[in-house]
């Protein structure tokens, strides 16, 4: 009698890299590490200090060996992630904690280098931010590394993969996703993780699909199991059945030719069938993102986050160090122009330097970040302002302030913009003196009373991520209400539509660079509201052109009209979906 066919199980997670995978798993459970703790006699202390920084070399050389090897295998780019492990290593508040950790208690290292990175680790990820919360990834990836050496154990590997397999684990190290066989890997499902993971970033370059947070999936596998991956909707399906593969093999078919048709149309103006051209900007943390920016044919920076630059260090980059990078971004992109957004950190973003200057509150969100910060130390920042006006001198630059609240916190930046100035003309430094100055409106104060601040801006910049956050007292890190997150919300609605007015009316530019802009199906409602430029993640371009060139702006302007009728957000949404699916078909 055969065995019965097994009923098919669908799991939903994050879509994290694109395409459509079908093998049987390959199930990567790694295991905690087990840390001894005992106290270490006073006459051997030199000899574990020198044995933690013995480690700490072994470490270096372990890991400058496995970006050598990914620089061969996949490329620069990709190797460039264990530049940022190297720097851990390198770190002089997390090396000095732990000694003095030991110091003070006299308990082996292992357990005092575990304690003080498990603290960092903790901090990172607590941070609001995706791509700066990923920085836990990797002080968690190089303290097990250490750890192992300084245990005399041998990490666990991916190099096991042999066969076509499915991936899947609770999630994926760097050092891991770097020992992937490609040919051998079909697919990544991760437990954990996000969209900005490493183990995602390698699953993007090796072209092979991935879904990260599918919690619980490792408990409901075996390696005799098979699965289907949509990395397109963040789908997985345990043994799926006959009809499922079949349909699925007919999405791929239509996903690659949209795709290509997607691809095809970003060579082409973003400009609506009625004529009317849409700028479509990029947003990028680093100089190296240069190169994508151009790629995906974006019309310019509309936002440089500035505090990758601050949080990849263990001190305060100085002024010729900022300028250096901001040279760069505004020199390689001109005369495209570049929107450098202020240091927005605090609270929650633990900085390097004086550890006082940011200390532990109980509602970070709410807490002493960003211009609140950086007004209360103007040194700080118009070393920063500095930076960014000399780079004025090789493009064209606009400056954005973040989390501002009303006029009187303007006018503080805007005067230590002026002494900036000033200072730079006692030193006979060039710069723009007409550079740009605007306001980001991601705070209801500021959305509310933009009329005043109009008066004292250069354009408007709408952080939608915050305002939406702020403005319907959502924590979006919280699974409990994060489905309460909902740019279709009535109140979302009229508050953008307010902020646009109001710039307007004050002849100001008024741009999007929240995840809203980046999002092809919120992009028609963005600027049927009047929104006047879209700034995105680079790789989000050519899927918001194409919608673009795929619309009129006399139909967007009626589905904003429509939109703002709506008492119900599920109803609005309605309307943006199918605006959207009647645009970007996939056949």
């Amino acid at each position: 009698m055969p065995t019965p066919a097994k009923s098919e199980i669908i799991v939903q997670g994050l879509a994290a890299s694109k395409g459509i995978a079908y093998g049987q798993v390959f199930l990567y459970l790694q295991s905690e590490l087990e840390i001894p703790r005992y106290s270490v006699d006073p006459d051997k202390r030199v000899a574990e200090i020198a044995r933690f920084e013995q480690a700490l070399i072994a470490t270096r050389q372990q890991v400058a060996k496995i970006r050598e090897q990914v620089t061969q295998n996949l490329g620069e780019e990709e190797a460039l992630i264990f530049d940022a492990h190297l720097m851990v290593l390198e770190d002089q508040a997390l090396i000095g904690e732990t000694i003095r950790d030991f110091q003070k208690s006299g308990l082996n290292i292992e357990t005092c280098f575990n304690a003080v990175a498990q603290r960092y680790i903790q901090a990172f990820a607590e941070i609001d931010d995706e791509y700066l919360r990923e920085r836990a990834a990797d002080i968690k990836d190089v303290a097990k590394r250490v750890l192992h050496v300084l245990l005399g154990q041998t990490a666990g590997s991916l190099t096991e993969l042999v066969d076509k397999r499915i991936i899947v684990a609770n999630d994926i190290s760097p050092s891991e996703a770097a020992g992937i066989d490609r040919s051998a890997a079909l697919g990544i499902v991760t437990d954990a993780g996000s969209r900005t993971s490493h183990a995602v970033i390698v699953a993007r370059s090796m072209k092979i699909p991935a879904v990260v947070g599918a919690e619980g999936l490792t408990t409901r596998l075996k390696d005799t199991d098979w699965l289907l991956v949509d990395g397109y909707e963040g789908v997985v399906v345990i043994n799926p059945s006959e009809q499922t593969l079949f349909r699925y093999g007919k999405i791929q078919k239509a996903k690659q030719t949209f795709e290509s048709r997607l691809l095809a149309a970003n060579d082409l103006p973003a400009e609506t069938l009625d004529g009317v051209a849409v700028s479509l900007r990029a947003n990028i943390e680093k100089p190296d993102e240069i190169a994508l920016v151009k790629q995906y044919r974006a019309a310019g920076v509309g936002l440089y986050r500035t505090e990758f630059l601050f949080l990849s260090t263990d001190r305060m980059p100085t002024e010729d160090q900022q300028y250096a990078a901001y040279r760069e971004i505004v020199a390689g992109l001109a005369p495209a122009p570049v929107t450098i957004r202020t240091l927005d950190v605090g609270g929650d973003k633990p900085l390097p330097g004086d550890p006082t200057l940011i200390g532990p509150e109980a509602n970070p969100f709410l807490g002493f970040r960003a211009i609140r910060m950086c007004l209360e130390n103007p040194e700080l920042f118009k070393t920063q302002l500095r930076a960014i006006l000399r780079a004025s001198a090789h493009g064209k630059v606009e400056v954005m302030y973040p989390m501002i609240s009303g006029v009187e916190e303007l006018d503080r930046a805007n005067s230590l913009l002026a002494e900036a100035k000033a200072e730079l003309r006692q030193r006979n430094l060039a710069f723009d003196d007409n550079v740009s100055v605007g306001t980001m409106i991601e705070i209801p104060s500021a959305a509310i009373a933009g009329d005043l601040l109009a008066e004292r801006s250069g354009f408007f910049s709408i952080g939608t991520n915050d305002l939406i956050q702020y403005l319907l007292a959502i924590d979006r890190g919280n699974s409990r209400i994060a489905h309460l997150y909902d740019p279709t919300h009535p109140a979302v609605i009229r508050v953008l539509r307010q902020i646009v007015e109001t710039g307007h009316a004050r002849g100001l530019k008024v741009s999007v660079c929240g995840e809203m802009a980046g999002d092809a199906l919120y992009a028609p409602l963005l600027l049927g509201l009047g929104v006047d430029e879209l700034s995105m993640t680079p790789t989000l371009v050519p899927s918001v052109r194409y919608l673009v060139r795929a619309m009129k702006m006399s139909d967007a302007k009626k589905l904003a009209a429509e939109a703002l009728k709506q008492s119900d957000a599920k109803k609005t949404f309605a309307l943006v979906e199918a605006f959207y699916n009647e645009r970007m078909k996939a056949e």
